[in-house]
């Protein structure tokens, strides 16, 4: 068989003669062996020869346009197999010369992106041609805002071989107001020669996102045509900002201009009346105490004293003139476990009638408090049952001169304050009020 030249998606044939060189009848049926066997036929398949005759059959070559069948030269083998002799089987041979085809593919994805300084996108290549291609890549722009730049700038794909290169698209000046600005550009892949320099090109074919381009061999090296894209910029402070921005200082210069002063005459007018208010009433409190104080006739002061004997201070000494109002405070702090005593003393030459009493146990301390009025005691409350008591009294209990005001306190278990974590020791406050008047003899 001579040898034959194919191309990738075309057809070509080549022949073999067959000879019966044996005495009897033979059929002889052909079978194509080796790489071109899927893409090769044998026409007759089968013939059949009488002693000394001989027949040509047609080998055709249809390889498809396709990767998968590689540029180059290939054996092409015909199996030769007679019926009656199978043992006298022979392969004859040739070579198929495959032509070389360049198909390129490349999309650009995404092909619109929006941003304020720039944006990253994808240019995926795949090699659909028979041979291999060195692809260099480019962006070019119709102004110079915005720069293009690719990683890597060159690429070798093989057959059927795919690939993504990286594309960054950046613009240099900011905008700051305004609409947003559309920045097209294009991608250019062309193939490079060998040698690493770029090759020159042809025309360019499609101009969209996803295109192509071939070349059959023995012609120039080809422009894959051009992916167009676009970056659109956007400004950094959008309308809609500037409009709430000048909707806000208009508000705020109507604050100060209308809002602001009637706001502040109106708490200057309010603050005026509580402070009379409160005048008013500091005035009438002095005056109902001025009233109290002051002895009224002899009655009174028979009055006055026999009250002052039945007041829980004991033997009469509690009598005397009007006193003054006065209050005292105890405070107990003692450990888990532990007691301790906080006392007042009434001073020398005084009695000090008390009407009201309060106990604060603002931890939540568990245990016990104990008060008492020189030797009688008053009263013990579990000081987890309370966190605020008071006591009043209408007729004072009255302590006479140099007694004490005792708050003895137990600590079981401390409490837990406000601050959310529990205290180290219990901690009590006992006071006391009423009037603290000197004595007569």
């Amino acid at each position: 068989m001579p040898t034959v030249t194919v191309s990738p998606g075309g057809e070509a044939t080549t022949t073999l003669n067959v000879r019966n060189d044996s005495d009897i009848v033979e059929a002889y049926t052909f079978t194509v062996v080796g790489e071109c066997a899927a893409w090769s036929t044998v026409e007759p398949a089968r013939v059949s020869l009488y002693p000394g005759t001989s027949e040509t059959v047609t080998v055709r070559l249809a390889p498809p346009r396709s990767p998968e069948v590689r540029a180059g030269e290939k054996p092409l083998g015909v199996r030769v197999l007679p019926v009656e002799h199978p043992e006298n089987v022979t392969v004859p041979e040739t070579t198929v010369r495959v032509g070389a085809f360049r198909e390129v593919r490349q999309e650009l994805a995404p092909r619109r992106r929006r941003g304020w300084r720039g944006a990253r996108y994808r240019v995926a290549l795949r090699n659909q041609g028979n041979t291999p291609v060195s692809l260099a890549l480019s962006g070019r722009q119709a102004g110079e805002e915005l720069s293009l730049r690719t990683t890597p700038q060159r690429k070798r794909l093989e057959p059927g071989e795919s690939a993504e290169v990286a594309l960054k698209a950046a613009v240099r000046p900011l905008i700051w107001f305004g609409e947003p600005v559309s920045h097209p550009f294009e991608i250019e892949v062309a193939e490079a020669a060998e040698g690493g320099a770029d090759a020159p090109g042809i025309a360019k074919t499609s101009g969209s996102a996803e295109s192509s381009w071939s070349a059959e061999s023995g012609g120039e090296p080809a422009v894959s045509g051009v992916a167009e894209g676009e970056f659109v910029q956007l400004p950094v402070l959008p309308k809609w900002l500037l409009i709430l921005l000048a909707v806000l200082m208009a508000l705020l210069v109507a604050w100060f201009a209308l809002v602001r002063p009637a706001v502040r005459s109106a708490a200057k007018e309010a603050a005026t009346t509580a402070q009379k208010e409160e005048a008013a009433k500091q005035q009438e409190a002095a005056e109902q105490e001025r009233a109290r104080a002051k002895p009224s006739d002899g009655s009174g002061g028979q009055q006055q004293g026999s009250g002052g004997g039945q007041g829980d201070g004991g033997s009469g000494t509690g009598r005397g003139g009007p006193g003054q109002q006065s209050s005292a405070t105890i405070d107990v702090q003692t450990g888990a476990g532990g007691k301790k005593a906080g006392t007042y003393q009434v001073p020398r030459g005084k009695v000090f009638g008390v009407t009201d009493m309060v106990v604060a146990n603002f931890q939540g301390d568990e245990g016990v408090i104990t008060i008492s009025f020189g030797e009688r005691k008053i009263t013990t409350i579990a000081l987890e049952t309370f966190r605020n008591q008071d006591y009043h009294w209408v007729t004072p209990i009255e302590i006479p001169e140099n007694s004490t005001v005792t708050a003895e306190v137990t600590c079981a278990k401390p409490g837990t304050p406000a601050t959310g974590r529990q205290a180290s020791g219990c901690h009590a406050v006992l006071n006391v009020s009423g009037v603290l008047r000197d004595l007569r003899p």
